[in-house]
């Protein structure tokens, strides 16, 4: 189940390059990042490949501005931790949070080789605020993967504040990663911050051995 989510994992990039300039619904830039940012792979993925950090580089400056990296930051931290935190700590954090997803989802992006990927249609009323968009990916064997992402407007922009991959919340995975890094170090917020790319780099490790 974790190799599944992983594995699946590079879609939840694949819808946010957009750069929004007419402010399209929440679907719209699902279906258009998602071919954009696939065609930049397929054109650079063998640099990717030997070039690690100039693609997660690339990703951070494209996926950057259209993830609500305040909003989930705060989710990940928790009312109860992001009370706490000083501005200055918070800013360390999204910085190290933002960075941290670059390299876990970059990694999953990478393995992509041609899935079949589908934006599933709309249905029903959709919120003017908050909304999901669902989509599909099939994989060589035939085994289909659902995705929902958390869609948030903001200044009339969508950004994505949550993915649920095959019924696992992606999100709720990194708050309880957050509390146990806080647990073990004693709740000493500073040193979970300055650890935080490591906290994840060990969790795709352990996701890979599963």
């Amino acid at each position: 189940m974790i190799k599944a989510l992983r594995n699946s994992l590079f879609v939840c990039l694949a819808f946010m390059s957009c750069s929004l300039l007419a402010a399209p619904a929440a679907h719209d830039v699902v279906q258009q990042t998602t071919t954009t940012l696939l065609a930049d792979l397929k054109a650079n993925k063998e640099l990717y490949r030997t070039d690690p950090g100039a693609f997660y580089d690339a990703l951070n400056t494209i996926l950057g501005p259209v993830v609500d990296v305040d909003g989930i930051s705060r989710g990940v931290m928790t009312v109860r931790y992001s009370r706490q935190a000083t501005p200055e700590q918070m800013q360390r954090f999204q910085e190290n949070f933002k960075r941290s997803l670059m390299q876990f989802y970059g990694n999953a992006l990478l393995e992509y080789n041609n899935q079949d990927i589908r934006v599933l249609p709309v249905s029903g009323q959709q919120d003017p605020q908050r909304t999901a968009v669902n989509m599909e990916i099939k994989d060589g064997n035939g085994t289909v993967y659902p995705l929902s992402y958390t869609m948030v407007s903001q200044d009339g922009t969508w950004k994505m504040r949550n993915v649920i991959i095959n019924g696992i919340n992606v999100g709720k995975l990194f708050r309880d990663q957050f509390a146990q890094a806080m647990q073990d170090n004693r709740h000493d917020l500073d040193k979970v911050i300055d650890n935080w790319t490591e906290t994840v780099a060990k969790a795709r490790q352990g996701a890979d051995a599963s």
